[in-house]
């Protein structure tokens, strides 16, 4: 069983000038392979999402270094009580993929946790990567 925060709080109160920087800091991640993408039995959704639209690693480097300052939509607490002080940021980016033959656009959501490691790298963990399925507001749109 697993213990979840029932309301984690949100948080709005960014410039677009800090979401920049955690998106660099983010790209240098990925950039240097300092990241994985959730796929586990907790995260159905993310496997679904990357087999329904073939995405490879070079799909997925271009939709996470893809991302902009304007995909950001806010930052939530981390809902596992084992880490209450992580900050997970939350962007939606839309992009052209191929679902089996068929190009669509697709809205796709992206829930990043980076955290540092003892050596004091930064490592980011790709929480969510699915097909957005519920509505969602731009922070800076």
């Amino acid at each position: 069983m697993t213990l979840k925060k029932q309301n984690p709080q949100k948080f709005f109160n960014f410039t677009p000038d800090e979401i920049k920087d955690y998106l660099d800091r983010f790209r240098n991640c990925v950039l240097e392979d300092r990241y994985s993408i959730s796929q586990n039995e907790h995260r159905q959704e993310n496997m679904d999402f990357i087999e329904d639209y073939n995405i490879n690693t070079k799909k997925e480097h271009e939709i996470l270094l893809g991302l902009q300052f304007d995909d950001f939509c806010y930052a939530v607490e981390n809902d596992n009580p084992a880490f209450p002080h992580e900050v997970l940021y939350i962007f939606c980016k839309q992009h052209k993929l191929d679902f089996w033959g068929t190009l669509e656009t697709v809205d796709i959501y992206i829930k990043v946790n980076m955290i540092e490691k003892r050596s004091g790298d930064l490592f980011s963990v790709v929480v969510s990567f699915h097909k957005r399925n519920f509505e969602i507001t731009y922070l800076f749109r």
